[in-house]
């Protein structure tokens, strides 16, 4: 059996999320890989993918926030909010400076409601908005909480190859934000906050976490060696217990445990490993008792 672990996982532009994953099926020859936080057909960077019993654990990585770069295009508006979409809207030739985005930037700061795109996989009756769109069906999204930790606009870059001209500027950005943000609507309303229309390009995301996309590899470079220990990548204490301890544990059972490391305050989440230090299981540990709330070892000692 493989051991549970984590791969860090740099999707290229034009795969899917799922693609990615596939590489991994043929290593580790199982059909159990899950991976946290889907990327957009065309951008690129950072995906965690989960192995085996690893994948019990993706909900604690989903929730960590995202960074992402990505270039804003001003002066025009597609379909799927990128700039080589079907042009559904055109503005005026105007003069905004980074200065002025600087100025924006203050009002899209912390929580707030976004629509999304009319292209993403949120579904509708159990039917993906983007495909309704695709066939000409009316979709109206309603309004979703995200929240935006930061913003910067890393000064003006020149135009993507073969964009024709349609904007009148192009910024590179950089946004540090919570799950379920869509860079695209972020895109679609900085330029409407500017008093024109746009899109983006090149989204990129560069960190999951404090996970950067610099530790990554490509789905062609993937080994038995990409894979990472649990408590490597969520950061959680890990504590060595006995034989007898890890099957008490493994039988759903909580143990006495006092421990000499002190938790984070507000958090009691812990790994418990064997005398080998392999993680076996993610447990709670509060008022010297330890917990079991996700087992991911082998089920016989």
């Amino acid at each position: 059996m493989t051991v549970p672990g984590f791969i860090l996982l740099d999707k290229p532009s034009g795969d899917t999320s799922f693609k990615a994953l596939f590489p991994l099926k043929r290593l580790f020859h199982t059909q159990r890989i899950g991976h946290a936080g889907t990327l957009d057909l065309r951008a690129s960077g950072l995906i965690i993918a989960a192995v085996e019993r690893a994948t019990r654990l993706l909900p604690f990585i989903e929730v960590a926030d995202k960074t992402y770069r990505f270039k804003l295009h001003l002066g025009f508006e597609t379909d799927t909010l990128e700039w080589d979409g079907k042009l559904l809207n055109q503005g005026a030739q105007l003069s905004i400076s980074e200065n002025d985005i600087q100025k924006i930037i203050p009002q899209f700061l912390g929580s707030q409601e976004q629509i999304p795109p009319n292209y993403s996989a949120i579904k509708i009756n159990g039917v993906r908005a983007s495909d309704l769109t695709h066939r000409g069906k009316e979709v109206t999204l309603s309004p979703r909480k995200i929240r935006i930790d930061s913003l910067v606009c890393n000064g003006m870059v020149l135009p993507t190859e073969n964009e024709t001209g349609k904007s009148f500027a192009v910024f590179e950005m950089e946004c540090r934000c919570s799950k379920g943000t869509y860079i695209r609507s972020l895109g679609r309303d900085l330029a409407k906050a500017l008093g024109t229309f746009g899109c983006v390009s090149e989204i990129r995301r560069i960190s999951i976490g404090n996970i950067s996309v610099d530790s990554a590899v490509s789905p062609e470079n993937i080994s038995e060696s990409s894979l990472i220990p649990v408590n490597e990548i969520l950061p959680y204490p890990t504590f060595n217990l006995k034989d007898e301890q890890v099957r008490a544990l493994r039988d759903g059972k909580w143990i006495f445990y006092v421990s000499k490391q002190e938790l984070s305050a507000g958090e009691n989440l812990c790994f418990a490993a064997n005398e080998h230090g392999e993680v076996q299981a993610l447990c709670s540990l509060e008022s010297k008792k330890m917990r079991p709330k996700f087992f991911i070892g082998q089920d016989h000692a």
